[in-house]
């Protein structure tokens, strides 16, 4: 069975370094081989030097600086489609795999399989580093009509979700023929949710595997910028890839949940030009 590993980096050497010894630790079931395709944005830092160190064989990419975390990813999928995989396995490079978790992951999937016989995609959670409060994984969503939704988490019951975080992430190569790679219409974050999306509306299951995979930092922060900064701060965080994503998180909206498209678009602004007044909306709600 071969398996891709897919990663993007950028100047963070050493969660690149302590993630890349996890996958190098991974407990290896079915004659599983890993191959590693690792896309280096332009970081300045030794990563891909020491990260050969680790997985000599593994094929490295050079971005350009701008490829960000959506960009990063479909650089190292679109290379790895080249060849024969079993399995994609995407991992964020600030990611610490536990030693079962891939051997968790493929054994969801097989029993899965035997039991649907449809093929699913396996999301593996974490925690946050330093407690035990989940960070990432999959989420349930709770309307049909907006982005509203609640975790899904079982420490021993595989369970189905609708959006997954691909922080640890196992895809089958029947579902990348059907919907290929992450979307381009994405550059940094929301093309995960995008995918798992649009493998459901193809017929495809979604499942979180049971326990906790991995460790990895929530990072993300205030989604929006607060009333001490200037107009023209919070307008560029508002159009920023890293920030409010406007048109990405529009195109989102309008292609899954049409119907709160007009909410989405006031709720971006309302952050931006009035943030103390989202402050109480957030509070009261």
């Amino acid at each position: 069975m071969k398996i891709a590993v897919l990663l993007t980096t950028f100047n963070r050497r050493d969660k690149t370094i302590l993630c890349l010894e996890s996958l190098k630790n991974q407990i290896l079931i079915d004659e599983s081989e890993l191959e590693i395709f690792l896309t280096d944005d332009g970081s300045s830092d030794n990563t891909v030097i020491d990260a050969l160190k680790i997985f000599p064989k593994a094929n490295i990419f050079k971005g350009n600086g701008q490829l960000f975390w959506a960009g990063g990813m479909r650089k190292s999928w679109s290379e790895a489609i080249k060849h024969n995989f079993d399995f994609f396995f995407l991992v964020n490079d600030d990611t610490f795999l536990f030693e079962s978790a891939l051997s968790t992951m493929i054994n969801c999937y097989h029993n899965l399989k035997n039991k649907l016989e449809i093929n699913s995609i396996i999301v593996g959670s974490t925690r946050e580093l330093n407690g035990t409060q989940i960070s990432y994984g999959g989420k349930r969503l709770t309307s049909k009509f907006s982005i509203k939704y609640e975790k899904v988490f079982n420490e021993t019951e595989t369970l189905e979700c609708d959006l997954g975080n691909a922080n640890i992430m196992l895809v089958p190569n029947e579902v990348v023929m059907k919907i290929g790679i992450l979307s381009k219409a994405y550059t940094h974050g929301i093309a995960d949710y995008d995918y798992t999306l649009r493998a459901k509306r193809n017929k495809f299951k979604v499942y979180v595997a049971p326990g906790v995979l991995g460790s990895c930092n929530d990072d993300h922060g205030n989604s929006w910028k607060p009333q001490n900064t200037t107009l023209t701060e919070r307008i560029k965080f508002l159009k920023s890839p890293k920030g409010l994503a406007y048109k990405e998180y529009l195109y989102f909206t309008w292609t899954f949940f049409p119907a709160s498209f007009p909410f989405a678009f006031a709720k971006l602004w309302l952050k931006t030009l009035f943030p103390i007044v989202w402050d109480k909306f957030k509070s009261t709600n």
